[in-house]
């Protein structure tokens, strides 16, 4: 979907940001995101005089309010921001923290195994939020509104109602079972799941939401909403305190810094693995010529990358305010082309025979969230955020009507073994108190002398991978409906397989990667749900597009006239 021309200004790609030499400012505004109701919340800011990082607050609490599965006040995110008036790229971290009473071996039985579905399930499986100070810390520092405007939109969508829809009543089908008495009151108000259209009335969180407006940090992290939140987390055998809220931090981050074939990469750092994930495979696949291959040779190299990305990711990375992770190395092309020499372009390389651990077991899912917005004085926002899995804990403390994140499971809980992601990691993403645990989530910015993409997707362990097919879409000259709309496969070292969405390979394709020496697993439906939004430098247009696997859809705003 595109719209009307802005008009054109001078663009210079300095070495190391976006540098914006604005003659005239864009007149158009655009956002994508998995709900309608979300993006239409941003252009509504936009239209009061708000900025990108207004508008960012409103679409991520009406994502809290309207997808409750994927996102929300009880988890934590990433926002990838660029401001226009000075260059400045940034990455706030919102990511949730383990709890103080937190232990390296706390999911663990007497005998050392992983005691099933305790760092998936219930509130001991819940990292401390940190989604409600990312929208404070954002208005307060980045904003042109008050932080209660920007909420207005979600206050009202939670305390009217929205209307269900397949996806989440799905999602709740599979999820009700773990939920407690509080989340099923709220979602199923008459003790039956919803039918679609029925409206999702959520007067617990419109208060929390507008004691956060009222009152910012102190309101969820002190007061009141801090004690239902720690009592209901304890009585249900959680280890939360007070100290644990009223302690969070929000964190600026410098984002990751990477170049492809005429492109520039602005992804974001630890806790996130993506932008060294993602930057790494670019450098690997930098030393071919992968648009002149052929279709198997394109994927057998993608997947070599990948494998050796995600060997890394197990082997290597954490929060970088415990552990010492090595990323000038891992995102060094010297390095790369150690990589790439172990690449053998006619077989696929088996995992174990790469340097590194080894998986003990594994199983699956996945949830989160993401939207992409410019606004028209070219301020740029790229973020993900997530619960985890969907509907996170499926544990709401009495009172608040917050989901609580089992964002827990995504800490390495024992060497080698899997998390419900199936990715492995090491002694550098274990468990501490006050630690961030390692995510994918990729908010990520490509720009070359072409344009601009932002753009970011849910979908766990496979986050970067989908990041890296639409890098790569975009530069082979794709559009941002091409790119959402791109079939997708993934392969992250453990479990040694290419898993794909349907419809993704040929037959022929099939039979020669096993030819190679690849597994392959088809996926009975597709994952992932992209949100792009893209600038045109040469005619000036703003292009946006929500996933076709989703609901979501894009906005536009062609003029903004202050209320």
């Amino acid at each position: 979907m595109k719209i009307k021309k802005f008009t054109l200004f001078y663009f210079s790609l300095l070495a190391s940001s976006i540098s914006l030499s604005l003659e005239h400012y864009p007149e158009e505004a655009a956002i994508a995101s998995a709900h309608s109701l979300a993006s239409e919340a941003g252009i509504e800011i936009l239209k009061r005089g708000g900025n990108a990082f207004d508008a960012a607050i409103a679409v991520s609490a009406v994502l809290s309010v309207v997808e409750p599965y994927g996102s929300g006040l009880g988890g934590g995110g990433f926002f990838l921001l660029h401001r226009s008036k000075d260059n400045l790229q940034v990455m706030i971290d919102g990511r949730e923290v383990a709890p103080i009473s937190a232990t390296r071996d706390m999911y663990l039985d007497e005998d050392g195994n992983p005691i099933p579905r305790a760092s998936r399930d219930g509130p001991l499986s819940s990292g401390i939020p940190g989604l409600p100070a990312s929208l404070e810390y954002i208005a307060n520092h980045y904003g042109n509104l008050p932080l209660s405007v920007s909420l207005e939109p979600a206050i009202r969508h939670a305390e009217n109602g929205f209307p269900a829809y397949s996806t989440m009543l799905k999602l709740l089908e599979r999820k009700i079972n773990i939920m407690n008495e509080e989340a099923k009151r709220i979602f199923m108000p008459n003790g039956s799941i919803p039918s679609e259209g029925d409206l999702i009335i959520q007067k617990d969180l419109a208060n929390t939401l507008k004691i956060l407006g009222e009152e910012g940090f102190s309101g969820f992290y002190r007061g009141e909403v801090a004690k239902r939140l720690v009592e209901g987390v304890n009585s249900a055998s959680g280890i939360w305190s007070l100290d644990d809220l009223a302690s969070y931090q929000i964190k600026e981050r410098e984002p990751i810094i990477g170049y492809f074939q005429g492109m520039q990469v602005i992804a974001p750092p630890p806790p996130s693995s993506g932008g060294i994930g993602l930057i790494n495979m670019l450098n690997i696949l930098s030393g071919y010529q992968i648009n002149n291959l052929d279709s198997v040779s394109r994927i057998h190299l993608i997947v070599e990358a990948m494998r050796r990305a995600y060997r890394d990711r197990a082997q290597y990375l954490g929060d970088t305010d415990f552990v010492n992770v090595p990323i000038d190395k891992l995102i060094d092309k010297h390095y790369a082309s150690s990589q790439r020499a172990s690449i053998n372009i006619n077989k696929s390389t088996p995992s174990n025979l790469l340097p590194g651990i080894s998986p003990i077991d594994y199983s699956t899912g996945d949830q989160t969230s993401h939207f992409s917005i410019i606004d028209n004085d070219g301020n740029i926002v790229s973020a993900t955020q997530s619960i985890n899995f969907s509907y996170g804990s499926g544990f709401i403390p009495k009172g608040t009507g917050v989901i609580l994140n089992n964002e827990m499971d995504d800490f390495s809980i024992k060497l080698g073994t899997p998390n419900g992601y199936e990715l492995i990691g090491n002694e550098a993403n274990e468990i501490a108190p006050g630690k961030r645990m390692l995510s994918s989530m990729t908010p990520t910015i490509i720009i070359d002398d072409r344009g601009l993409a932002v753009l970011g997707t849910p979908g766990g362990s496979r986050i970067i991978t989908m990041v890296l097919l639409s890098a790569l879409a975009w530069n082979q000259g794709e559009s941002a409906e091409s790119i959402t709309s791109l079939p997708r496969f993934h392969h992250q070292f453990f479990p040694d397989l290419i898993q794909y969405e349907p419809d993704a390979f040929s037959d022929d394709e099939i039979k020669a990667l096993k030819d190679k020496g690849h597994s392959l697993r088809p996926l009975n439906s597709s994952y992932g749900n992209m949100h792009v939004v893209t600038w045109d430098f040469e005619t000036g247009d703003l292009d946006a597009s929500s996933d076709p696997r989703g609901h979501g859809e894009p906005r536009f705003l062609e003029s903004v006239n202050l209320e």
